[in-house]
């Protein structure tokens, strides 16, 4: 069945097999060869994604310790510390104080919808997961097509988050989501032109073909891509400076305001995975996903690169201020739309101009596009800034008054 299912676009392969050390068990239990092969399935596939599921979360709630650690040492305090050593138990402590809160629902509220909408919103980041090529035959699902299932199924965030806002009945609820989908529909836009330009480098949809691709780092061979869609990402995330969607001090808590108890909580544990699963993309398409380097296995490498990621989104989030909304979709529109399409454009062109007769481009070619684009994003910033630059906020020249010597001209 295995060898049936790996010609269609779904390669479920690993699934099937992992429970291959159990035929006999499996043979005792149901006598029919092909009701124990999908029962195998079955079983196979419930097992993986509880696996999957839960070590995400144990994850997410390991980066929240761990954000709220590196976040105080940047403020110059201390951080959790009470609840396990270093603070290590404080994700059981924050869970316990959530699960024990009121779920309050408004009267006016629409019950099925804003009970829906906390779900609507965690499934998709699980469901990237899925795709994720962790190493050589190391995913659930190899989709030929994984890189368009990504964009789709993290576009569902928007209809989530629009959802929460309209589900509760509140104005303040209400406003929040509305600025939550035009930020994130506006960002969706670069992002998805940056992804292009990697598969025009990649040549392929599929997920393991991209990392395969990747002779060289595609963040050495088109940096302009990576920095657009690292900044569209952090903005989907709703990440400082782009956090906007939840603006406390305009619009209390954003679209989820009158959430609470563990609705609130899956809310919040969609937010804080969101990094983490950024990551996976992000590793995934420019830093040459799980390639083994030497004698280290590609898997270490994987995970080595994830933490890296996240810790400098974290950086970002410590060091740069809040954006007004304003701003924020002025430099979706004006600033990170015309890099992305400037980006493209020029991997475009150097695709056709150094690719062979079979459509591939070599490592040495691979580095003299490397060494081209980063002359172009060098100066593709620059001009940008200059354009976009708010001149009017640039420090005047400071002028006496001439009321200053007024007391000594008296005298």
């Amino acid at each position: 069945m295995c060898e049936e299912a790996t010609g269609g676009i779904l390669d479920f392969c690993t699934v099937y097999r992992f429970l291959d050390v159990f035929p006999g068990w499996l043979e005792s239990i149901v006598v029919l060869d092909g009701l124990a092969s999908w029962l195998a399935y079955a079983l196979a596939g419930v097992f993986l994604a509880f696996l999957v599921i839960n070590t995400v979360v144990m994850a997410t709630a390991l980066n929240t310790w761990f954000e709220r650690r590196m976040l105080a040492r940047f403020q110059a305090r201390l951080g959790p510390n009470r609840w396990g050593p270093y603070g290590l138990l404080q994700p059981l402590a924050d869970v316990a104080k959530l699960i024990t809160k009121e779920d309050t629902v408004p009267d006016t509220a629409d019950r099925p919808v804003f009970n829906i909408a906390p779900i609507a919103f965690l499934a998709p980041t699980l469901l990237v997961v899925a795709v994720i090529p962790f190493g050589e035959n190391s995913f659930l699902g190899k989709l030929n097509v994984g890189i368009l299932f990504i964009v789709g199924v993290t576009s569902l965030n928007t209809l989530a988050i629009f959802m929460g806002g309209w589900a509760s009945r509140n104005k303040y609820a209400m406003l929040g989501a509305m600025r939550g989908v035009a930020m994130l529909i506006s960002y969706e836009v670069p992002m998805a032109l940056a992804i292009t330009g990697v598969l025009l480098l990649g040549g392929s949809l599929a997920l393991s073909s991209i990392v395969e691709a990747q002779q060289v780092p595609f963040l050495l061979v088109q940096p302009l891509g990576f920095l657009v869609f690292l900044a569209a990402a952090s903005a989907e995330m709703s990440r400082t400076p782009f956090d906007q969607i939840e603006a406390e001090s305009e619009l209390g808590a954003g679209y989820h305001t009158e959430y609470s108890g563990m609705k609130f909580a899956i809310f919040q544990l969609a937010e804080f995975m969101a990094p983490i699963i950024t990551a996976l993309i992000l590793v995934t398409l420019y830093l040459s996903g799980a390639k083994a380097v030497g004698p280290i296995p590609g898997q270490l490498m994987f995970v080595g690169k994830v933490v890296i990621v996240v810790f400098g989104m974290l950086w970002v989030r410590a060091t740069w201020p809040r954006l007004r909304v304003d701003q924020i979709m002025g430099l979706a529109w004006k600033g990170l739309f015309g890099l992305a399409l400037v980006n493209l454009f020029v991997v475009a062109i150097e695709v056709e101009v150094f690719r062979d007769l079979n459509g591939a481009v070599s490592t040495q070619e691979l580095w003299v596009m490397a060494g081209i684009n980063w002359m172009v994003t060098a100066g593709a910033l620059v001009l940008f800034a200059n354009i976009l630059g708010q001149r009017k906020l640039r420090r005047p020249e400071p002028v006496s008054s001439p009321l200053a010597n007024m007391g000594a001209e008296a005298d």
